[in-house]
């Protein structure tokens, strides 16, 4: 049975990056009509930071030499250790279980929500591999960051997760479906900028649910 995991993270109820992900969400299940959802808010359900008996989990994987998933949770010794495994535990089993991980992530001051960063340490390990797993990103900012568009440099969101999925996880299968200049709708200075927000909008949608049909 196919499962795919669905996070938000929007601290709006009603946001851009929220429905597109759930249009991809959604031609997903069409497809997939007897597959598993698993869906969490992260800004509504807020996952807790990692603490320090975090850290000892993480240095007792290292010293250990554990790498297969399966035998992560050996690393939680003390009881510190295995009261902070708790917390993580279900978050990594949904994580584990899913074949596509979909994520819709609002930028927020050129980088993702505290919300979704505070999830991604609490499921990351030293020498995690979580291929052949795909991840789908999508994701609403307030202007133009698109390659060549003066803020390109300072995207600090498609590319931190990028690099992290690459980096950490070892999964380079990674789309990002990103509605632009959302912040037209309401500062009269990017005004000038709707009819293209309005263009970068209906794109994301689209292409969220032409993608999930191949997912």
């Amino acid at each position: 049975m196919p499962a795919l995991l669905h996070l938000d993270s929007s601290a709006r109820r009603a946001s851009v990056s929220r429905e597109v992900g759930d249009a991809f969400a959604a031609s997903w299940r069409e497809k997939h009509p007897g597959g598993l959802h698993l869906y969490r808010d992260l800004a509504a359900d807020p996952v807790p930071l990692i603490t320090e008996a975090w850290t000892e989990i993480c240095d007792n994987v290292l010293e250990s030499g554990i790498t297969e998933l399966p035998r992560l949770k050996e690393a939680a010794r003390t009881p510190a250790q295995k009261a902070a495994w708790a917390v993580l535990e279900p978050l990594l089993e949904e994580l584990v279980a899913a074949d596509v991980v979909l994520i819709a992530s609002p930028m927020y001051n050129y980088t993702v929500p505290a919300s979704l960063k505070a999830w991604i340490d609490q499921v990351t390990f030293p020498r995690m591999n979580l291929a052949p797993r795909r991840f789908v990103v999508a994701t609403a900012r307030g202007g133009s960051y698109a390659p060549g568009t003066p803020k390109a440099p300072f995207d600090h969101q498609e590319t931190l997760l990028r690099d992290f999925f690459a980096g950490h996880y070892g999964v380079k299968d990674v789309a990002f479906l990103n509605a632009e200049l959302v912040n037209s709708r309401v500062d009269p200075a990017l005004a000038g900028f709707r009819a293209a927000h309005d263009e970068s909008y209906a794109a994301a949608l689209r292409a969220a649910a032409e993608l999930a049909r191949d997912y």
